[in-house]
C-alpha cells in the first residue's frame, strides 16, 4: 500500500505532522508493506530569499499577520513540537524560497536518501535556522549524509528536478490539496494536518483493510518444483 504525502520544508506543522504518521506507522502491523512517498509543495512559490529578514518577522510585517499574531502562531507550534520531541527554534529561522530544498530532496531519492534528506533540511529550517536556498550549504549537508557534494553542486546550479517539483505541486492541485501537511492513503483516504497517531492509525488501518480485499494474498500449494537458483525438490 502506497502512502503519499505533500509536505513543504517551511511548514513547522509538516515536521509535527510527520512525527506523528510515523508514531502511528511504527504501531502498524503491516508497516513492512507500505511505502511511503513525499511529494514537494511550495507554500509561497513566489517567496524572494531575504536572509536578514527572519520567518515571524515576515509573517508580521510582509505578510500583514502582526507581531502578536505570529509569534502566538509560531509560539503554539513550538508548542506542539516538543510534545513530538522536537525543539524548534523558530525565532532564528530565515526567510528562504524552498524551490532548491525541494529539488535536493527529490536528487536524493534517486541516491537513496530521500528520507535522511528531508528530515535534515526541516530539522536544518526549523531548529538550526539555516538558509535552506543557499547552494553552497545544501552541498554541504547532502555531503555530511553522505551524497557527493560536488555532484550535488552541479545539480543544484542547474534547473534539474524542478520539473518534479511542479508536477507534485500540479497533482495536489488537481486532487484538490490546498495546505500541508497532506496525507493520501491508497488513492482513496486523505488527511489534512498533523493529525494525532490515533488518528493516523484508524485511516492506516482503513485503507489497509481495503487494499486488502483489493490485492489478496496468493495462496500457494506447494509440490515439486525448480526455482531461478537451480535447485530442485
Amino acid at each position: 500500500m502506497k502512502i503519499s504525502i505533500w509536505s513543504d520544508i517551511r511548514c513547522p506543522f509538516c515536521y509535527i505532522g510527520k512525527k506523528k504518521f510515523e508514531t502511528a506507522l511504527e504501531r502498524f502491523a503491516h508497516k513492512d508493506n507500505v511505502i511511503v512517498e513525499w511529494k514537494s509543495f511550495e507554500l509561497d512559490p513566489d517567496l524572494k530569499t531575504q536572509p536578514h529578514i527572519g520567518t515571524i518577522a515576515y509573517y508580521a510585517d510582509v505578510k500583514g499577520m502582526g507581531r502578536q499574531s505570529a509569534e502566538q502562531l509560531f509560539g503554539n507550534a513550538t508548542q506542539m513540537a516538543k510534545e513530538v520531541g522536537l525543539d524548534f527554534h523558530i525565532e532564528n529561522a530565515v526567510t528562504a524560497n524552498s524551490l532548491n530544498a525541494h529539488r535536493l530532496i527529490h536528487f536524493a531519492k534517486t541516491k537513496g536518501y530521500e528520507e535522511v534528506m528531508g528530515e535534515a533540511l526541516l530539522s536544518a529550517y526549523l531548529i538550526e535556522g539555516k538558509n535552506i536556498d543557499d547552494i553552497t550549504y545544501l552541498a554541504d549537508l547532502a555531503g555530511a549524509i553522505g551524497m557527493d557534494k560536488e555532484e550535488t553542486t552541479k545539480m543544484l546550479v542547474s534547473d534539474e528536478y524542478t520539473y518534479h517539483v511542479r508536477q507534485d505541486q500540479m497533482e495536489a492541485k488537481n486532487i484538490g490539496v490546498n495546505g500541508v501537511p497532506f496525507f493520501v492513503l491508497n488513492n482513496k483516504y486523505g488527511i489534512s494536518g498533523a493529525q494525532s497517531p490515533e488518528a493516523f492509525l484508524q485511516v492506516i488501518e482503513k485503507a489497509w483493510n481495503e487494499y486488502e480485499k483489493e490485492n489478496p494474498t496468493l495462496e500457494i500449494t506447494k509440490g515439486d518444483s525448480c526455482d531461478l537458483d537451480g535447485n530442485c525438490n
